[in-house]
């Protein structure tokens, strides 16, 4: 029992060294969420102003 649980705990520490590391799949995993993100962003800040404005423009009717 000593041999078996001993070749577990060392299996494990060797798959807690590697869980560490950085690789090229999450470097691209990465990336390919971040793609739509800055793409899209322009066109939510644009929306934001717009709304914002509008927002703006009709609190000044409101107290005319």
């Amino acid at each position: 029992m000593k041999e078996w649980w001993n070749k577990k705990k060392e299996k494990m520490r060797k798959s807690k060294k590697h869980n560490d590391q950085y690789s090229f799949g999450d470097f691209l995993i990465d990336v390919l969420i971040w793609i739509p993100e800055l793409v899209l962003l322009p066109f939510r800040i644009v929306f934001w102003l717009l709304r914002g404005l509008g927002r703006l423009i009709e609190n000044i009717f409101n107290v005319v």
